[in-house]
């Protein structure tokens, strides 16, 4: 639910949010805290600086360990759609071993495919099902020519070469399958865990509210560090949710490799 919530914001949303509640509870901090100063006077001599100090040594560990994990499955992705045009180039170029139709039927296959595992950030949920259902379709029938000939014995000079070749291209093809489902699954259940995001963003907020309660058993107070403690914390967190989103964010993940591929094969001929 907090996933989908945080999903259905735009980034600079995020960060208002955040900044908005974190804001509300300083100042619902400062104002407890000077009430209860006025009814304990000796509290503000207590360990309340040193445990805000604590945690807000424990929010920056929280924060290192989620940017961490933000990061890491943003390489992830990075790294899947280099492997999946290297995959998808592969086997174009192995379909050229298969006799004919089965050749250029492949072929034409693969250069539909391309466009279709090409995310633009633009592109809505319910465009991105339609192409990935269109892509499994197109990678089934794929199997299905490749299956075709190795159940049958088409004419060829030398039988023992056209079994290597049908097995080197059956080796291509299926590493393309296996990419396509790992960047599927990279990009929509890979994610930074929702408790973990949760308890960053809830977490952060109430840290402000524990230093405007520190603040208010002084009764002294700095607007500006506030406010500039505020923006980082929420910069951050926001910049970590950027990074874990796969669509929708302004960091995004180069779809470049299999733009270059589909440049290389050519459009459809149909």
């Amino acid at each position: 639910m907090f996933q989908d919530l945080i999903d259905s914001l735009p980034i600079p949303g995020v960060f208002l949010a955040f900044a908005l509640l974190a804001l509300v509870l300083y100042e619902l901090g400062f104002r407890f805290g000077r009430w209860w100063q006025s009814r304990t006077p000796q509290e503000k001599e207590g360990p309340t600086g040193m445990l805000v100090g604590s945690i807000l040594a424990l929010m920056a560990f929280l924060l290192a360990i989620t940017m961490g994990m933000a990061t890491d499955r943003f390489d992830a992705r990075r790294g899947l759609v280099l492997e999946e045009a290297n995959a998808i180039g592969t086997t174009y170029l192995r379909a050229g071993y298969l006799p004919e139709p089965a050749a250029s039927e492949s072929r034409e296959l693969l250069r539909e495919y391309v466009p279709l595992r090409i995310a633009p950030q633009d592109a809505t949920v319910a465009d991105l099902a339609e192409e990935i259902a269109r892509g499994a379709e197109i990678r089934d029938e794929l199997w299905g020519i490749a299956e075709g000939l190795a159940q049958t014995t088409p004419d060829y000079p030398d039988p023992t070469v056209l079994a290597v070749y049908h097995a080197s291209y059956t080796e291509s093809l299926n590493e393309t399958i296996d990419v396509a489902t790992t960047r599927e699954v990279a990009g929509i259940y890979a994610r930074v865990p929702e408790t973990v995001l949760l308890l960053l963003f809830v977490g952060s907020a109430l840290t402000l509210g524990m230093v405007g309660y520190s603040a208010g058993l002084t009764g002294r107070r700095s607007p500006l560090t506030a406010i500039a403690l505020v923006v980082v914390l929420g910069a951050v967190i926001t910049l970590i949710i950027d990074i874990e989103r796969p669509q929708g964010g302004s960091l995004t993940v180069s779809q470049l490799p299999l733009i270059q591929l589909e440049e290389q094969i050519g459009p459809l001929k149909q």
